[in-house]
């Protein structure tokens, strides 16, 4: 008999591909799983974690405790209670002991031991890039690779996932192979330190290569990369994207700060010179490119001349996507170990809002800009009575949505070009050409 088995899946992206690589084996081996379900039901609970930041370790234990407290009141159907992950994997000893309700704790490298405990001794016979797609049919995440050398000071990602290390390409691209096969139009490539893809297995920069050789699989629309990292960037790749039509004109590049001062505190190897001519070089080489990138806010050592700084940068970078966060005092990384976590939460947060309106403001200017244009859109779903979708230089979850009004039924998965007929801060609307 098939066995239910709720997964919750926390975090970012990377997590996401993770937990559905364990749904492909479990349902292999006969098992129902239920993804995020809003009232978990099953006697069996699994919940990947998130261990990057405070927040995100904050919602982590939260929902461990949750279901610690519905297993051991006993008057749920909760039997047996696994947590895996980012935060299991790099706290593991404390929280075995804080919460004997789990029955079993797994990291980041090593939760498919949650099928022995099940006692699911029989090994899977699914190849390893088969998934089960939690994602839209339409778009799923393509993870080239896990872990980062970089050492900035405020990171703990190093700490959890170890040193960089590239999924081989022929790997990567008999995934993207299997992930068309079953519908898929849209890659979303991702990795903690895209830019560093290759330097181990093969001793040079292959991104451009391996985004080059995505783009030849017949069936692919759009190819969209996240997280490139700005020192050492592979300049090659700009050439890759303004050629192939498919590799969509967006960019996500997390840039953290803009002075010299607060890039050597956080240690990104980098100057402000240095990174203004790369932003410079990537809107040159590739015209009308979506430029994506994270702040911080609030890191040991930054002034108000530092952020008066930020804030004047961002009006001039007039960066299409931003996003932006306070620092967080991470135990064991080079910050929590060599500084002084100086400025006090309420700072940060007024920091973080202000740099926030500075970008809100640029974003609603922007978005003003594309009405009237036609855009191609890709629906992502259906909603109180308006398809919603997103044009190539829209990232799934976290950027602008295109509103589409049309009468007769649109496909869920399919392109359309769409005229802009009004612009929100951070929303289009839109109807059918």
């Amino acid at each position: 008999m098939k066995k239910d088995i709720d997964i919750i899946s926390l975090g970012c992206s990377k997590n996401l591909v993770d937990t559905e690589r364990l749904m492909r084996k479990m349902e292999a081996l006969g098992y129902t799983c239920h993804f995020d379900p809003e009232q978990p039901a099953a006697p069996v609970l699994v919940i990947n974690t998130c261990g990057f930041i405070g927040d995100a370790k904050e919602e982590s234990i939260n929902t461990i405790l949750a279901n610690a407290l519905r297993k051991k009141a006993k008057t749920h159907r909760l039997e047996r209670l696994y947590v895996m992950g980012c935060l299991s994997q790099r706290y593991m000893a404390q929280l075995t002991d804080e919460i004997p309700e789990v029955d079993g704790w797994y990291g980041k490298f090593d939760y498919e031991g949650i099928l022995d405990r099940l006692k699911e001794h029989t090994p899977s016979r699914t190849p390893w890039y088969e998934r089960t797609l939690t994602t839209p049919s339409h778009y799923a995440y393509l993870k080239i690779s896990e872990g980062c050398n970089r050492m900035c000071s405020y990171c703990a990602i190093p700490l959890i996932t170890g040193r960089h290390t590239s999924i081989p390409m022929e790997d990567l691209i008999r995934e993207a192979e299997y992930l068309r096969d079953r519908g898929v139009k849209e890659l979303n490539v991702i990795a903690q330190d895209l830019s560093s893809y290759g330097l181990d297995l093969y001793k040079t920069h292959k991104l451009p290569e391996l985004v080059e050789r995505l783009a030849h699989i017949d069936g692919i629309r759009w190819i969209r990369l996240h997280y490139a990292y700005p020192t050492d960037f592979p300049d090659e790749l700009l050439d890759v994207m303004a050629r192939n039509d498919n590799v969509c004109k967006y960019l996500d590049i997390a840039l953290q700060h803009c002075t010299t001062h607060m890039l050597s505190q956080m240690r990104r190897h980098i100057t402000q010179e240095e990174q203004d001519a790369l932003i410079r070089r990537i809107r040159e080489r590739v015209p009308g490119i979506c430029l994506r990138t994270t702040l911080m806010v609030g890191h040991p050592g930054e002034t108000e001349e530092d952020f008066e700084q930020l804030k004047q940068w961002v009006r001039t970078m007039r960066f299409d996507r931003m996003g932006a966060f306070a620092y967080s005092d991470e135990e064991g990384t080079y910050a929590n170990r060599h500084y002084n976590d100086d400025i006090p939460d309420e700072v940060k947060q007024l920091r973080l809002s202000e740099l926030m309106a500075v970008q809100q403001d640029i974003s609603a200017e922007l978005m003003q800009k594309k009405v009237g244009q036609t855009m191609t859109v890709v629906i992502d779903r259906l909603e109180d009575g308006l398809y919603i979708g997103r044009t190539e230089f829209d990232s799934p979850e976290v950027d602008c949505e295109v509103l589409v009004e049309h009468e007769d039924e649109l496909q869920i998965g399919q392109f359309y070009n769409v005229i802009i007929t009004k612009a929100e801060e951070f929303d289009l609307y839109g109807k059918i050409c």
